[in-house]
């Protein structure tokens, strides 16, 4: 399950989370939304830890510019607040997947 963001402060708390993966998206974007699913199944499955916010950038733009998100869709992986991964556009799971599990396993494992 994800948490779908309706201001920059709630965004901002939620980054402070343990672990937090954030998906830029806009209502336009077709590939996002074949994208979104595929991202909640992989954090229910293998990151069950790690909470999800789900930004729409055309609703809040200065949300989407204070982290410098410039396509869509983006994904931000934080850890206690920090950004480790940044990734756009082209997005392959198992990519998503690898990038995240060694810094997931070092904060819960």
């Amino acid at each position: 399950m994800y948490i779908e963001i309706t201001s920059s402060e709630e965004f901002e708390k939620l980054k402070k989370e343990p672990a937090l993966l954030a998906y830029f998206s806009t209502e336009a974007c077709n590939v996002c939304k074949v994208l979104k699913p595929k991202v909640v199944e992989l954090l229910e499955t293998h990151f069950p830890e790690m909470k999800m916010a789900y930004v729409k950038s055309d609703v809040l733009p200065d949300t989407a510019g204070q982290n410098s998100i410039f396509a869509a869709p983006t994904i931000l992986v934080f850890f206690d607040g920090r950004e480790y991964i940044r990734k756009s556009r082209s997005i392959g799971i198992s990519e998503l997947q690898e990038a995240i599990a060694r810094p997931y396993e070092m904060k819960f494992e």
